[in-house]
């Protein structure tokens, strides 16, 4: 008998295993584990905690330790993350929707909460569709468009948006700011989100994060700041009377970010992430 009292060969001990193992690629080595037994079981991790653990252990399981022990995210071997309560598809194509980016709903949910709600929203560099799809799902009467450079990413967001039951208010349409013309008949809107790319092309990352999610979503010159400086000079156009938008932050550009938009008329305020880092930049037109 193993941990738990369950058999050897069991999905308990596999996980026990499996967790030793990954304790040099992860930080979360049993958590790990138990989604990936999860994902070979085809079954919540809920169930499996509950219900499998003295079950025999899949004969799948292995391989897809095997690919966590070479740094792939467990989002990627699973195909799914959780991000604001929502279950979304994610791929390589798309960047992981983190926790730090609920920042970003979270001061939209405050700067609305006391007055009128967005009617129109606009979300750049959309991905997975996790900022569009959360703040729609905050205001049932809202309507969105998610932009991205890539067709494999909007499939995705797309993808996401159908199983939420959100496609009928939402539509993804492939632009890219880096080109002219990419505002042409979008409209104006009363909330603009954006997780643009913000990482310094030198930046020390982790493996998991520089071998497997976009390049593209990342890097963003070798201050971080490339894309800040194409968006905020635009924005202003896309935005209605008394509208926002709000941008995800590096940890250390507040300054900077608060620069670039000064020098384009806006006022800005921040919003701390769970570890009280500079994560959501609010900024708005200076009348």
């Amino acid at each position: 008998m193993s941990e738990g009292g369950a058999p050897k060969g069991s999905v308990g001990d596999a996980i026990r295993e499996a967790a030793e193992r990954l304790a040099a690629t992860t930080d979360t080595p049993r958590l790990d584990a138990e989604l990936l037994m999860a994902q070979a079981l085809g079954i919540s991790r809920s169930d499996m905690l509950l219900r499998a653990m003295r079950d025999p252990a899949p004969d799948g399981f292995e391989a897809l330790v095997a690919r966590r022990q070479g740094h792939e995210p467990v989002a990627y071997i699973t195909g799914s993350a959780e991000f604001y309560g929502l279950d979304l598809q994610v791929s390589p194509a798309v960047l992981i929707p983190r926790g730090d980016s609920e920042t970003l709903i979270e001061a939209a949910r405050d700067h609305f909460g006391k007055g009128a709600a967005p009617a129109r929203i606009l979300d750049l560099g959309t991905g997975s569709g996790a900022l569009l799809l959360a703040a729609l799902s905050l205001w049932p009467e809202a309507e969105g468009i998610g932009l991205d450079a890539s067709m494999p990413a909007l499939r995705v967001a797309q993808c996401n948006a159908t199983k939420l039951g959100l496609a009928e208010r939402c539509r993804f349409l492939r632009r890219s700011w880096r080109r002219d013309g990419w505002r042409r008949d979008l409209g104006t809107f009363d909330l603009i989100l954006c997780n643009p790319p913000y990482v310094e092309d030198d930046a020390a990352l982790e493996p998991q994060v520089r071998a497997h999610e976009p390049a593209s979503a990342l890097f963003a010159g070798p201050e971080g700041l490339d894309d800040y400086r194409i968006l905020m000079p635009q924005i202003g156009h896309l935005l209605t009377r008394g509208g926002i938008a709000i941008f995800e932050i590096g940890a250390t550009q507040q300054d900077a970010v608060c620069a670039i938009g000064g020098n384009q008329g806006f006022s800005a305020r921040f919003c701390n992430d769970l570890a009280n880092r500079p994560r959501a930049a609010i900024v708005s037109q200076s009348f």
